[in-house]
Order: structure tokens, then C-alpha cells, then sequence
């Protein structure tokens, strides 16, 4: 599938002190590409600030537009607000795609695709609020966004959204069979493995005033679509 929004930047990620992978370095690519991959197959972005001086961690709804990562949430939220005003972020998106299990515990692990996103984020302004949450409803669920009405006036003064440029981020992928490092000579009567783990779709829930009659949207096949697309290949 073409993407949407394109990257404008395909150089590679800066290292800096945050963004250096210190644990498995061996694990960490700077690919501008992994990154976006993660981000786009990511349903939610956990976002850490400070708020009176204590840390605190947000679970939001996320889209990548470009070289900038789209953050959506309520003007009244303390921690997005603080973001807003010039609060420096961390953002992590993470894939769990198997628990991997070694002859021992100390070597077994988990096969993962993860992004950090450090930076100051800045408001979308007003004139630009609309296709921004266009670009958050695409992602999340495509082609919903023609199949309701459009957001009211009210309901655009209460949603923040926060755009997080994309030039400092760490990307770490883990995958693969487990490895007996400190073994050399391990048990084989001792199974090892990986166990794969997915994101699956369920049945559709239909509201209990929706009437029968009603045929499921397009979006929801799009959306199942997009979870199934996230699947590690």
C-alpha cells in the first residue's frame, strides 16, 4: 500500500544520548523507514511528562503525518496541556510479537518492534485542527471519517491536538528463536521456542439502538485490514 504520507526525510535517525541503545545495542536500527513502520502499525502511544514535579504516563490515540507524529487528546488533560506549553515528551510505541522461550530464564525474552519519540510538541492551530484529526481518523480507522458527520465547533475547541516532530527517536526489533548464551551445553529435552502473539479482530458489536438493518460500515473492514497488516511478516 502507498503510503499516504510520505516521509520527507529518508536519512538516517541522529544517535544522541537518548536515543543510543545501551542494552543489545545490536538490536537498534536507525532506519527512518523501521520507524514509521512502528508508529503506523501502533493503535496507541503511551506519551510520559512531568506534571507538579511527578512523573506521569498517557495512553493516547496517535498518527504519523509525515516527519511528525499527531497526538489527540482533551484540552482539559493536565499532561498534554503542560505538552501544549513547550513540556518536553517521550513517546513510545511498542509491537509485542512473541514471548520467547530459552532453556533457561535468564536467556528467555520477547520478540518486539519498539519506537521512543523524544522532543517538545506543539499545538496543531485552529485553521489546521480539522484535517489533522482527518489524518488521526485515517489512521485509526479508514474511511470513517466520510461515513459520520463532521466534528461541531464545541467539540473542536475541546480536543487538543499535538504535533511531535520525528527528529530524535530510538527504534529497537527483536526476532528470532531464542539463544542459549550462557549454556553451552543446553538441555534439547527442555522444548525452546518462540510463542508468536497477534492483535486479532473480533466479531462486530453493534450498538444496542443500532437497528438490524444497518450494514456494517467500510471502515471496519479497513480497519480490520490495517490491525492485520500490523502482523510481524
Amino acid at each position: 500500500m502507498t503510503d499516504p504520507f510520505p516521509p520527507a526525510h529518508p536519512d538516517p535517525l541522529p544517535l544522541t544520548d537518548r536515543t543510543r541503545v545501551r542494552r543489545l545495542p545490536s538490536l537498534q536500527t536507525r532506519e527512518r523507514a523501521a520507524l514509521h513502520a512502528v508508529l503506523d502499525a501502533g493503535l496507541v502511544a503511551h506519551v510520559a511528562g512531568c506534571v507538579d514535579g511527578l512523573p506521569v504516563v498517557l495512553p493516547v490515540a496517535h498518527a504519523r503525518d509525515g516527519d511528525r507524529l499527531l497526538l489527540h487528546g482533551s484540552t482539559g488533560g493536565g499532561l498534554l496541556r503542560l505538552a501544549a506549553a513547550g513540556a518536553p515528551l517521550a513517546v513510545a510505541v511498542t509491537l509485542l510479537d512473541g514471548l520467547v522461550l530459552a532453556r533457561s530464564l535468564y536467556d528467555s525474552s520477547m520478540n518486539y518492534r519498539s519506537a521512543v519519540v523524544f522532543g517538545r510538541a506543539t499545538p496543531v492551530p485552529d485553521e489546521a485542527k480539522l484535517e489533522a484529526l482527518r489524518a488521526l481518523s485515517t489512521r485509526l480507522l479508514p474511511g470513517r471519517w466520510d461515513e459520520v458527520r463532521p466534528p461541531t465547533r464545541r467539540e473542536l475547541a475541546a480536543t487538543l491536538v499535538l504535533a511531535l516532530p520525528l527528529d530524535e527517536a530510538s527504534v529497537k526489533v527483536s526476532a528470532g528463536p531464542p539463544s542459549d548464551s550462557d549454556d553451552p551445553t543446553p538441555d534439547l529435552d527442555v522444548w525452546a521456542g518462540v510463542l508468536p502473539l497477534r492483535l486479532v479482530v473480533g466479531t462486530p458489536e453493534p450498538a444496542p439502538d443500532a437497528p438490524a438493518t444497518v450494514p456494517l460500515p467500510a471502515s471496519l473492514a479497513a480497519a480490520a485490514a490495517r490491525v492485520e497488516a500490523a502482523a510481524p511478516g
